[in-house]
């Protein structure tokens, strides 16, 4: 069968993608390439749920499908807290749980069946399991070859108001590490220059079993080969208590100085209805802990702007904050209500001032990446070659994650080299080779 797969969501989301689409070429059918859906017999859509702007894309594209009569596959977050919503827009859609990655060849193979006896019908199919399982350690058609995704855990023991995810994905289930290990393993044998660790919030990984992230990064950094670790979104709370052990487990030359921490709103006010368990002098007490280890750190964080009641005070200090600490990247999302959680009962802002907080956020965010990408022009270093680019160049990584592009040059990924930053562009730097 002609299949078109597509994904949306976080890094998690994409790792899935990659594990189903190997598993549709090793069952012989025809995974079809990105821009070619109106070919399928078979969309798979593997959904997110974060936001309702990507909700709505969906839902569009689920009903779309079925009056085309392709056969729909919803995978993802979605299946688990909107059900309703997908059978309303596709009443015809199989289902596959957020946990049941590696039945998907099941499911296909009963669509074929179907296909051979002539059957353009048939029950809805919907298969789900309890516990993640095949995550780990099999086989996965990569977006880029020299890039793992591995996911270390699924779901979260805390409950953020305005979060869903946590009812989509449940409690938290951390993955064994010596499985971890294994895996990353043979990604750095096939190749992989690049892991990025992911899950729903790292630092909660080994809560549940007694191996906590420090611990995992060791065993991680043990494993032979040229290859660098990336540590996904990490939040607060959970950093909090593994500080001292984290902040030393990222001296590895391994571990990308790459310190993602969302703070969401820097308003204790805010945070207090968000229900996120840590006032601000907590995310300093990190953030101030890993820059003094790490002169170079790279910060990334995450605002959500416009929660329900923010005030005009409430959006200063977030700003404030921002200014202050100056990360390199701020994702920033207007609040979206979301059912099921805490929040949906809230009351909701003027969407027009959540508009403008966002607006006024990123020209402020967009000014402090400039100036810091102006202050990075003529720095001199050594860099790990993370990929190649679509035109040919290769993609270089600072040892704080910073981009570097190197033009015209022979470089393979793994190789460590020195460069010099002769530019600044929008989201990469250009830099030319130096002698040592």
């Amino acid at each position: 069968m002609k299949v078109y797969l597509e994904s949306f969501g976080c890094s998690a989301s994409q790792a899935s993608a990659e594990i189903m689409k190997a598993s549709i070429e090793r069952l012989g059918h025809e995974l079809l390439s990105p821009g070619t859906a109106d070919q399928a017999e078979v969309y798979i859509c593997n959904s997110c749920t974060v936001k309702y702007t990507t909700e709505q894309k969906i839902l569009y594209k689920l009903r779309r499908m079925g009056e085309r009569g392709v056969q729909v596959i919803v995978s993802g977050c979605m299946p688990e807290v909107q059900l309703e919503d997908i059978l309303h827009a596709n009443p015809e859609a199989h289902i596959l749980g957020v946990n049941a990655i590696s039945r998907l060849g099941e499911l296909l193979s009963s669509l074929e069946q179907r296909k051979k006896e002539g059957l353009s019908g048939g029950t809805r199919l919907e298969l789900r399991t309890s516990e993640p399982l095949g995550f780990l350690n099999v086989p996965r058609e990569r977006y880029n070859p020299n890039i793992h995704i591995c996911q270390i855990s699924q779901g979260c023991n805390f409950a953020c108001s305005y979060c869903i995810v946590k009812h989509a994905r449940g409690k938290l289930h951390s993955f064994p590490p010596d499985e971890i290990v294994e895996d990353i393993r043979a990604a750095v044998a096939d190749g992989c220059k690049e892991i990025w660790l992911t899950s729903q919030d790292d630092s909660q990984y080994g809560m549940d079993t007694g191996v906590r992230l420090p611990e995992l990064l060791r065993m991680i950094s043990e494993i032979p080969g040229d290859f660098k670790v990336r540590i996904g979104m990490m939040n607060p709370f959970t950093v909090f208590p593994i500080l001292d052990d984290l902040v030393d487990a990222f001296e590895s030359d391994k571990v990308f100085k790459l310190l993602h921490l969302p703070i969401q709103s820097a308003s204790h006010s805010v945070l207090k209805r968000m229900n996120r368990s840590y006032k601000m002098d907590t995310v300093d007490t990190i953030i101030k802990k890993f820059r003094n280890r790490f002169e170079d750190l790279s910060l990334f964080t995450d605002i959500i702007v416009g929660f329900c009641d923010e005030t005009d005070e409430d959006f200063r200090e977030t700003v404030e904050w921002i200014q202050k600490y100056r990360p390199e990247k701020v994702n920033i999302s207007r609040y979206s209500p979301r059912p099921h959680t805490k929040a949906f009962s809230f009351r909701n802002l003027d969407s027009r001032i959540s508009v403008k907080r966002s607006h006024d956020l990123h020209k402020i965010c967009e000014q402090i990446k400039l100036e810091s990408k102006q202050a990075m022009v003529g720095w001199k270093g050594r860099v790990f070659v993370s990929k190649y680019t679509q035109t040919g160049d290769v993609l270089t990584r600072t040892d704080s994650y910073r981009p570097v592009v190197i033009r015209g040059s022979n470089l393979k990924p793994g190789q460590y080299v020195d460069v010099e930053i002769v530019a600044a562009k929008p989201g990469y730097f250009l830099g030319k080779l130096v002698d040592n």
